[in-house]
């Protein structure tokens, strides 16, 4: 349990640390009125039952003469009246900590979840590599609110109702030691030995949930985010299954965890009822009869009402604490174990390139790879040049320009701009002088001109630019006579009210708004058709002597009037040349050629 109160402390920054020991200071302030309250029926009890009381019991005594009482009738009703008011002050104040208790609690939901989104943005490009964007939008989705409501929550109930618990046990020790012994031994034995046998099974069933619950993720982006290949193939029943058997799991484990929460009340209140009953017989045997009992009877019977909701609260924290320890490891680990990383600055200046862009000696491989994708690569490009990749699939041409795009950091070599080398102190600013092309566009569910100016707001778009790169991407005309609105046409998720062309020229302009020196494109042009990619490309080209332009291919006419065309093949520089001189000295590009 230490180990679990740990974990969730870190995931508190310092000042929401500060903020729990004042709600720490508030609980035990909360379990001191709730004896007080508890005691405070002792006083009336006992006048109630044996009014001689005020002149036999000192205390009692003293506080009638000296609040000028003269019947004990209104002694009576003054003692009533203070223990309703203590009851009402305690009541009072476990609300006032009840709503500070769910504030805080609730609010970290918001505070975790924009920390995680945060942390897994700011990872290396490299980290994506391994982990699924569904289970990353699961824990931040859904496996925070699993946190949140089994494991924080929890932990603030046990401690609140642990310290009430405590005080009011405290209390009945005070008063009868050995009946205090008693009925806490057996109200702990009983809860203990329940949690004893079930905690292990909550364990298991909780890292099955987690595993289900990924699964269900994991189907519905497929289906989903692949739903024209699923309607084509008449896969929806398959998507279907696929589904219900995680769901059916998971349903099934929060079924069993809540039902597992709640199993010891029903027997354990007929237990409480019955253990009542023997403490009045108890209470009778004595030798002072109904009055000395009476009191007593009292205060246990308005304990027992405090106390037995408490421990069942206390026994329903311990099991979700168990049940959702899967999922505050896992969010623990990824919370905890980021990589620490300089936070991109949109408004960091760009990187000047003036003379070349040069990869040195450069080997990567990726995780868990047999081989490298690229082995003692050197590649120079001249500013403001044409540059052509081309090679079979798997030859290494993404790996290079991911390399040069800053996502990915070589096993060995360097990447420098100008002679500079490019790391963790000036990547952000060489790649906000690149504007890039990848091979599928990703387009949100927005208009046309902020998907051209991506991830800028609304105001801050500047209209100019945007119709500035639709123009050379051949995009313009389009906009302005096919679409009912115009740059404020909504393209739809992923764009799928647009053609594939449409997609990829959107992607172009996107990529020219910020008004980039280097423009890569990563077979940018393969879903246009030849005259459109002829027009593009000629306006891209037309900007060659303004910019520098990387190109990755596989149909040569792309690449046909750059400067310097670089032929790779597993992971090396195998030839390099113009369109011509390769077309006649080497006979692997003169085969790419005839295809």
């Amino acid at each position: 349990m230490l180990i679990t109160l740990k974990k969730i402390l870190d995931l508190l920054t310092p000042n929401e640390r500060r903020r729990a020991a004042l709600l720490l200071v508030m609980v035990l302030v909360m379990a001191l009125l709730d004896v007080i309250g508890v005691a405070s029926i002792m006083p009336f009890m006992a006048v109630l039952a044996n009014p001689h009381l005020i002149e036999t019991n000192a205390i009692l005594a003293r506080i009638y003469a000296a609040l000028g009482f003269s019947d004990a009738q209104a002694f009576l009703f003054s003692l009533g009246v203070m223990a309703f008011v203590a009851l009402v002050v305690s009541l009072a104040f476990k609300a006032i900590t009840t709503y500070a208790q769910l504030r805080f609690t609730l609010m970290r939901e918001y505070s975790l979840g924009t920390r995680l989104i945060a942390g897994y943005l700011h990872q290396p490009y490299a980290w994506f590599l391994n982990r699924h964007s569904a289970d990353l939008g699961k824990t931040v989705l859904l496996e925070v609110n699993q946190v949140i409501d089994g494991a924080m929550m929890p932990m603030m109930i046990l401690v609140a109702q642990g310290a009430v618990a405590l005080a009011l046990l405290g209390l009945l020790l005070a008063v009868d030691p050995k009946l205090a012994l008693i009925v806490g031994g057996v109200l702990g034995m009983a809860y203990g030995l329940i949690y004893r046998l079930i905690s292990g099974f909550l364990s298991r069933i909780g890292s099955e949930r987690l595993a289900a619950n990924e699964g269900r993720f994991t189907v519905v982006s497929e289906a989903f985010g692949g739903i024209k290949e699923v309607k084509v193939a008449g896969l929806e029943n398959a998507y279907v299954q696929r589904f219900a058997h995680p769901a059916e799991i998971y349903a099934r484990h929060q079924a069993s965890a809540s039902v597992i929460g709640q199993l010891p009340r029903f027997a354990l209140e007929a237990v409480a009822f019955g253990g009542m009953l023997l403490v009045v017989l108890y209470l009778m045997a004595g030798s002072g009869g109904l009055a000395t009992a009476l009191p007593i009877i009292g205060l246990y019977a308005f304990a027992g009402y405090r106390l037995m909701p408490a421990l069942q609260q206390i026994y329903g924290s311990f099991t979700k604490l168990r049940y959702v320890g899967p999922s505050l490891n896992v969010l623990h680990a990824d919370l905890v174990g980021f990589v620490p990383s300089v936070h991109a600055d949109r408004e960091t200046a760009p990187l000047v390139l003036a003379r070349a862009i040069t990869l040195n000696g450069i080997t990567f491989a990726y995780p868990k790879a047999l081989q490298p994708a690229l082995k003692d690569l050197n590649l120079r490009i001249p500013a403001r040049s044409s540059v052509g990749l081309v090679g079979v699939t798997g030859s290494g041409k993404t790996t290079t320009v991911d390399l040069i795009l800053g996502l990915l950091e070589p096993d060995a070599g360097s990447l420098e701009v100008d002679g500079v080398p490019i790391d963790a102190s000036n990547r952000r600013r060489w790649q906000r002088a690149i504007g890039y092309v990848p091979q599928q566009i990703y387009l949100a569910d927005d208009t046309v001109a902020a998907n051209i100016a991506f991830g800028l707001e609304p105001k801050q778009i500047d209209q100019a630019a945007v119709e500035r790169a639709a123009r050379i991407a051949n995009l313009h005309d389009f906009v302005i006579y096919e679409l009912p609105q115009g740059y404020a046409t909504t393209v739809g998720e992923r764009g799928v009210r647009l053609s594939g062309g449409q997609r990829q020229r959107i992607g172009i302009a996107r990529a020219l708004y910020h008004n980039p020196q280097v423009l890569i494109l990563d077979e940018a042009t393969s879903a246009l058709d030849n005259l459109t990619e002829k027009a593009v490309m000629e306006a891209v080209h037309n900007l060659g002597h303004e910019i520098t332009i990387i190109l990755i291919a596989h149909r040569l006419t792309t690449v046909r009037e750059c400067d310097r065309i670089y032929l790779l093949r597993r992971g090396r520089i195998t030839a390099q040349g113009t369109y011509d001189e390769l077309i006649e000295g080497n006979e692997t590009f003169r085969a790419m050629a005839a295809r």
